[in-house]
């Protein structure tokens, strides 16, 4: 088992959670945390551990995120007018490998960052391969013509698991998409739930 796949699961076994949906997680089979005292019974969370824990859990959720890039995200959203929380959430939802992700060009929010890292996307026709580009409204993102065929590829636009959310406007004929508006935590497809007021709170306190 790689590295990114055991560590993924890690984070959901220690969350207690399926946080991408996926059939495959531990959670399915058993809620306690990794490592031998993972069935110990769990202590009631401070407020600081309640919002440490949706901290991780959202952070955890879009990969490989440093904390340095989710702090800066952090901040970014609290420049911006409007609720600091919802603006989170459309800072996140607009990086690159989030919209590939959603626009079901690849199967995992994993495979999302390594396949624009790897230069196999273009935004406007040009190649882009750093995944926390920010993609803005209408911009065309496509699957370059030579990595059309991979079999990530293949797999993802023919699985029945998720489907694209309708912030994305999603060509899987011609392996395009455009992020159509900012969406909202209401409109985001989370199979689990995300707390990013407590994110927040955990910043700004």
């Amino acid at each position: 088992m790689s590295n990114r796949v055991s560590s993924k699961y890690k984070l959901d076994r220690r969350m207690g959670e399926n946080i991408w949906g996926r059939p495959k997680s531990p959670v399915n089979r058993r809620e306690y945390g990794p490592g031998q005292h993972g069935q110990r019974r769990k202590g009631k969370l401070s407020d600081f551990g309640t919002q440490l824990r949706a901290k991780q859990k959202l952070k955890g959720y879009y990969g490989s995120i440093s904390e340095k890039q989710f702090l800066a995200t952090y901040k970014e959203a609290s420049r911006i007018k409007g609720n600091t929380a919802e603006n989170l959430i459309g800072l996140l939802e607009r990086r690159l490998d989030a919209v590939v992700y959603r626009a079901k060009l690849v199967p995992t929010v994993f495979a999302a960052r390594q396949f624009v890292n790897h230069g196999h996307v273009l935004v406007n026709g040009k190649r882009v391969n750093i995944p926390s580009y920010k993609v803005q409204i209408d911009d065309v993102i496509e699957v370059r013509q030579k990595s059309r065929e991979m079999g990530l590829v293949l797999e993802a636009i023919q699985s029945p698991e998720r489907d694209v959310p309708d912030y994305i406007d999603a060509d899987h004929k011609k392996l395009t998409a455009k992020l159509v508006r900012i969406p909202l935590l209401a409109d985001v497809p989370y199979p689990v739930m995300m707390e990013p007021n407590l994110v927040i709170e955990f910043y700004s306190s």
